[in-house]
C-alpha cells in the first residue's frame, strides 16, 4: 500500500502527462472561436493542443436555443462527420470544462473515436494524420433538435447568421 502511493507521487511529479485526458472541442472551445480563451486559461488548468480531427461516425451538430449554442447530438450514425480539435487536459481543466458545460445536467461526457487530420507539433504525443483516437466528448440528447440544421463544422461566425451569446452577456430574464 505505501509503495503505490509513493509510486503515484512519483509518477504525478516525475511523468504528469500520464494523468491527462483528451478532450474533442467542435464549437466555442475552439481556436479563434469565441471560448477559446478559457483553454488558454491556465487558473482553469492545463490543455494542450494536439491535432485537427473529425468524428468516425456522423453526429448530428446542431445550433440550439436562444443562445445559438452549438450542441453534438449524441446519435451516432445519423448527421454528419464533424470537425473539432483534440486537445490533452488535466484534471483541473477537465473539471473546469464539466462546469462549463453544465456536465452532466446539460451536457454528458462521453468518448468518441476521431480520425486525426493533422496536428501542430509532431512530437511523440502528437497524434498521427489518419490514425483513429478517443476522446472526450461534450454531447446533448434534446428529443426535437434533431430536426435542426446540421453542420460538418461549427464557426461563431460563419454565413448560418446565428451570433452566439458567451456566457457572460446572458441576462438572467433572457
Amino acid at each position: 500500500m505505501k509503495g503505490s502511493i509513493v509510486l503515484t507521487v512519483i509518477v504525478s511529479v516525475v511523468c504528469p502527462m500520464a494523468h491527462m485526458a483528451r478532450v474533442f472541442v467542435y464549437g466555442t472551445l475552439k481556436k479563434g472561436q469565441p471560448n477559446y480563451f478559457r483553454m488558454e486559461n491556465t487558473s482553469h488548468g492545463q490543455a494542450e493542443f494536439l491535432a485537427r480531427a473529425r468524428t468516425v461516425e456522423p453526429y448530428p451538430l446542431v445550433i440550439a436555443t436562444k443562445y445559438n449554442i452549438p450542441f453534438l447530438l449524441n446519435r451516432p450514425g445519423t448527421g454528419q462527420r464533424v470537425y473539432g480539435e483534440i486537445y490533452r487536459v488535466d484534471q483541473k481543466m477537465l473539471d473546469f470544462l464539466d462546469r462549463f458545460e453544465g456536465c452532466p445536467e446539460r451536457y454528458q461526457r462521453t468518448e468518441i473515436k476521431l480520425e486525426v487530420q493533422d496536428g501542430d507539433s509532431g512530437g511523440e504525443n502528437t497524434p498521427k494524420p489518419g490514425s483513429i483516437e478517443e476522446a472526450f466528448v461534450y454531447s446533448n440528447h434534446e428529443p426535437e433538435w434533431p430536426l435542426n440544421q446540421t453542420y460538418e463544422s461549427y464557426d461563431a461566425y460563419g454565413d448560418h447568421g446565428l451570433t452566439y451569446v458567451l456566457p457572460e452577456d446572458r441576462s438572467p430574464e433572457q
